[in-house]
């Protein structure tokens, strides 16, 4: 049983820093890719960054370029999110993704989610 559970959300201030995990059990990281989505309130869910099994080959959001990080440790089986130079516009519940083999961008080609953590930006 696939289990993704994420953590280090708050509230931050516009400009601040975050970071996010998400530990992985039931699956190692060279099954498939492991993405990070968010959703705000009234809105779809929203791809932000996703990172691939084998290769560690990396893919970002025009949104969140440049500014988020996505990385992973596999001793740990536990993905981050780097977040950095915050904006109020990226206030949601972010959420953690496990996926297959080839880079997705579209919520419903992943097959396993965390409950999600509230990130919060204040301006």
């Amino acid at each position: 049983q696939v289990q993704l559970v994420e953590s280090g959300g708050g509230l931050v201030q516009a400009g601040g820093s975050l970071r996010l995990s998400c530990a992985a059990s039931g699956r190692t990281f060279s099954a498939g890719t492991m993405a990070w989505f968010r959703q705000a309130p009234g809105k779809e869910r929203e791809f932000v960054t996703v990172i691939s099994g084998n290769s560690g080959y990396t893919y970002y959001s025009d949104s969140v370029k440049g500014r988020f990080t996505i990385s992973r440790d596999i001793a740990k089986n536990t993905v981050y999110l780097q977040m950095n130079s915050l904006k109020p516009e990226d206030t949601a519940v972010y959420y953690c993704a496990a996926g297959g083999l080839i880079i997705r961008t579209t919520a419903r080609d992943y097959d396993y989610w965390g409950r999600g953590t509230q990130v919060t930006v204040s301006s």
